[in-house]
């Protein structure tokens, strides 16, 4: 059992209360979007959230989840990068499904951004080790969320 700091807590808590607003906001995304690739994308990173989730209530819990489970997502992250090369070029896109994008990749972002300083925060290097994990699936989700605005033209790198 392991015994966590006041501060790793307070952090761990934030963390916990991103991944449950990701999984809200990407569950109600699929519901709205109108491009099937985009409500597959959504749905699919509401699993992975979940999967975050899951993992950031054990360490809260005392437990160090084993990382062999947090390694059984990379057949889902194929899966999510096939996604996201297959975005169908050239095809208008709808201005909320451009409206919801921008939303999730600024919160990717934030929550990318806030699992860095609780990654320097953790006295236990396996817990670090997981944190930054979840934090590169964070950071594949903001990718796929550019690449999606980028193929339809809505989000053009200068």
């Amino acid at each position: 059992m392991m015994n966590l700091t006041q501060k790793e807590r307070m952090l761990l808590e934030d963390q916990k209360s991103h991944e449950e607003l990701c999984i809200k906001k990407y569950t109600k995304y699929a519901e709205e979007a109108q491009d099937p690739q985009l409500k597959q994308l959504f749905t699919y990173y509401a699993s992975v959230e979940q999967e975050h989730l899951n993992t950031i209530q054990q360490i809260l819990g005392g437990q160090v989840p084993n990382m062999a489970l947090q390694q059984g997502g990379q057949q889902g992250q194929q899966q999510g990068q096939q996604n996201q090369q297959s975005f169908t070029q050239g095809i208008p896109y709808n201005e909320n499904d451009v409206a919801l994008c921008k939303d999730a990749l600024m919160t990717e972002k934030y929550v990318s951004s806030a699992y860095n300083t609780t990654i320097f925060e953790c006295t236990d290097k396996n817990v670090r080790q997981i944190l930054n994990h979840i934090q590169k699936e964070e950071q594949e989700h903001g990718e796929g969320l550019f690449n999606y605005l980028k193929s339809k033209g809505a989000y053009v790198p200068q």
